[in-house]
Parts: structure tokens; C-alpha cells; sequence
């Protein structure tokens, strides 16, 4: 009858296509966007869907589902479906969204998705007509987020600008030496120096120190309490973070995760609650996801967690970390998966500016993360509602 919910499985509705190999996508400049396991990556002259469609993470601890409004190509990390029958693509996408794909695992060494177990979920099918009623409205929420994500994105590229040139190009410093303007308002411009000095890093500002990043933040990891002990769980009050939560965020800012901790199991973590303002980066499968914590939170111990030492900024600790990914990677070790140790990231090494260009940096920045959050929080706060 018209207006009836069918219960059916996943595998009635349609297949997991396997993506396939492909170089290049990262440069590539084609029409067709590249999906992987975790969304987006880059760019094709080819589909391999040519429908809009649902991208499902195959390999990788944390694997994600993406929606593809059109024609894409799908690398061989991830599945896309193929309909066997008739239905709204986005509303299938909104509904795989309620499952959790990343507990259908296929049991091999390396993390993956169970076409078999994708099969038999089971699903609740609502009329066409209905289909396309929900995907409009939470699709109508989305474009809102979307909005707002592209803006943040936006808002992203000036702090990265900035951060590469006074920390990574050092620009200033042979403008400076060349007679030439630095582009930057006369204060600031002289907090540099106009020369270079040899370190063990190459040349760096004459003045600035090579440190370690344990001098400039207190750095700590987490754990996992018992998930057997309901007194550690259940009614929990306090935001306990994966890198799960991370491999889902659009821009780095933690407002929500997914589970809450209770007094008893935060007593169970050494790191404790950590302070907002806490720099969050996961540090296996994969190293890299990265996020500033506007909570306070307790993590687990899949994260390598940066507190800013006094008179460093929390945003220099974050971009440090974008810009040092490739240093970080060199250092992280394991047979089964990648992971960079405490011991391991400690000491890496970096040209720490002195206090007031340190200052002059967070000021400069500061305000652009700030509409970031403000953005984030409004359609975070549109979609709880």
C-alpha cells in the first residue's frame, strides 16, 4: 500500500562497486571529483560511477560514508553503490549515516568493510515520494553547513598563509636584508630580523632558538576504561574523544563527541580532563587528523594531545602540525599501522620565534579562527535543533 515503510536489507537496494587504483588524483584537474575511504581527495578526467551516489569506506580504522550529488571516480580504498532498484541516492545516504560502518569488519589484518555485513543491514524504506521529502529537508541543512564550511575553508587560508610565511619561508627576514617592504605593518615587521643564522635546522632568523616541541607544549595521550564497567559510561557528563570524532570534522574545531565519560572512568585516564583550548592530533590509523578541543575532554589513546606551554599559541601548535606532517610520518613506526609514540614526538625539533612575534602571530590569526568557531557552532547548533 501507498504510504507504507518495506523492511528490507541493504542488499535488496544495491551493490558495493569497488573503487579503483588511481594516480595522479591529487594535481588532477578533470570535472570529476576523486573519493576514498574519508571523503573528497582530489580531481579526475573520468567517472566511475556515473550516477550521484554513496561512497562507503573499505579499508582504514575509520572509515567514512560520503554522498557524490554527481558523477565521480571512487580510488580502490572505498566501495560506491550501484542501485538495484529505484531510490533517492541522498536519502540512502542520510540513512547509512544512522549505522555504523566502521563495526562491519571484514576480520583481516587490516581494518575493512564487509560487503557481507553490508548486505544484511537491515533497512526501513519509506515511499519514493517520502525518500525525497526527508532528503530535502536534512539536505536543505546540510547546503547550510556546506555554506558555512566553505567559508571556514576561506577563513583557513589566511592563518596558513601567514604561518608559512613568517615559520616556514621566513619571508620577512630576506626582505628585510634586500632593503625591500616586508608587506607587513612596521611593528610587526620589526620584531624580525634581517639577517639569517646557521642551526641545526639550516638557516633560521638570527635570534630564534631551535626547540623541541615538548618545550613548547605539555605533551600527553589518553586510554580507554573499561567499556565492560557501566559506572564508567553510562550517563556520562564529560566529552572523551577518538579519532573518529576528528575524521569527521570539515574544519579543525571539537565542539561534540560521540561518547561521554563519567567521573569514575575520567579517573580512570592519567591525562585527565583536558582544557579547551587543547590541541588534538591522532597519532595512528591515520597519523594526522587534527583539531583544536573548544571543550574540555578526555581522549583516548589514539591521540597525541599538545598543551601550550605560557606564551605559546595554540594556533602556531596546530599549524606547526600541518606544516610538519611529513617529519611527524618519518618518525612513527609499526608493522600493522603507523603510530607515533610520545617518545617519538617530544623531540622533534623546530625554529621557535621569540614571544612577541609569537604574540603577533596569535593576534593576527586569532580573529579568523574565531569566525571559524562562531560558523561551526551556528550550524552545529541548527542541526541539534
Amino acid at each position: 500500500m501507498a504510504g507504507e515503510w518495506r523492511e528490507m536489507c541493504w542488499g535488496d537496494l544495491a551493490t558495493l562497486e569497488y573503487g579503483k587504483g588511481l594516480r595522479g588524483y591529487e594535481s588532477g584537474s578533470g570535472p570529476f571529483r576523486v573519493f576514498g575511504t574519508n571523503g573528497p581527495i582530489g580531481w579526475h578526467t573520468e567517472p566511475l560511477s556515473r550516477h550521484p551516489t554513496v561512497v562507503v569506506g573499505r579499508k582504514g580504522a575509520y572509515r567514512g560514508v560520503h554522498y557524490s550529488p554527481e558523477p565521480c571516480f571512487v580510488i580502490d580504498t572505498a566501495f560506491y553503490l550501484d542501485p538495484r532498484t529505484e531510490f533517492d541516492m541522498r536519502w540512502a545516504y542520510y540513512e547509512l549515516l544512522t549505522h555504523d560502518i566502521n563495526s562491519m569488519d571484514s576480520g583481516s589484518a587490516i581494518p575493512s568493510t564487509s560487503r557481507e555485513s553490508f548486505y544484511r543491514l537491515s533497512v526501513r524504506v519509506p515511499p519514493l515520494r517520502e525518500q525525497r521529502a526527508i532528503a530535502y529537508i536534512l539536505g536543505t541543512l546540510d547546503d547550510k553547513i556546506e555554506l558555512n564550511r566553505r567559508m571556514s575553508e576561506t577563513l583557513q587560508a589566511m592563518p596558513r598563509a601567514i604561518f608559512k610565511s613568517w615559520f616556514v619561508d621566513f619571508d620577512p627576514v630576506p626582505a628585510k636584508a634586500e632593503g625591500r617592504d616586508p608587506g607587513l605593518p612596521k611593528p610587526i615587521a620589526d620584531l624580525f630580523p634581517a639577517r639569517f643564522g646557521d642551526s641545526e635546522l639550516g638557516e633560521i632568523p638570527a635570534g630564534w632558538e631551535v626547540v623541541s616541541i615538548g618545550d613548547l607544549a605539555n605533551v600527553v595521550g589518553g586510554s580507554t576504561p573499561s567499556t565492560k564497567e557501566p559506572a564508567y559510561w553510562d550517563d556520562g557528563i564529560h566529552h572523551w574523544a577518538t579519532p573518529r570524532d576528528l575524521s569527521r570534522l570539515s574544519v579543525p574545531v571539537l565542539l561534540e563527541t560521540e561518547r561521554k565519560i563519567t567521573d569514575a572512568g575520567l579517573a580512570q585516564i592519567s591525562s585527565g580532563l583536558l582544557p579547551a583550548g587543547t590541541v588534538l592530533l591522532s597519532s595512528r590509523a591515520p597519523i594526522g587528523y587534527l583539531a583544536i578541543a573548544e571543550v574540555p575532554v578526555g581522549i583516548n589513546q589514539g591521540f597525541i594531545a599538545m598543551k601550550p606551554q605560557k606564551g605559546t599559541s595554540n594556533l602556531f601548535l596546530l599549524l606547526w602540525a600541518v606544516f610538519a606532517h611529513d617529519d611527524i610520518l618519518s618518525r612513527a613506526n609499526g608493522s600493522t599501522f603507523q603510530e607515533i609514540s610520545k617518545a617519538n614526538f617530544r623531540p622533534i625539533p623546530l625554529a621557535a620565534p621569540p614571544a612577541g612575534v609569537m604574540q603577533a602571530f596569535d593576534e593576527g590569526v586569532r580573529p579568523f579562527y574565531g569566525r571559524i568557531v562562531m560558523a561551526i557552532m551556528e550550524a552545529w547548533h541548527e542541526h541539534r535543533g
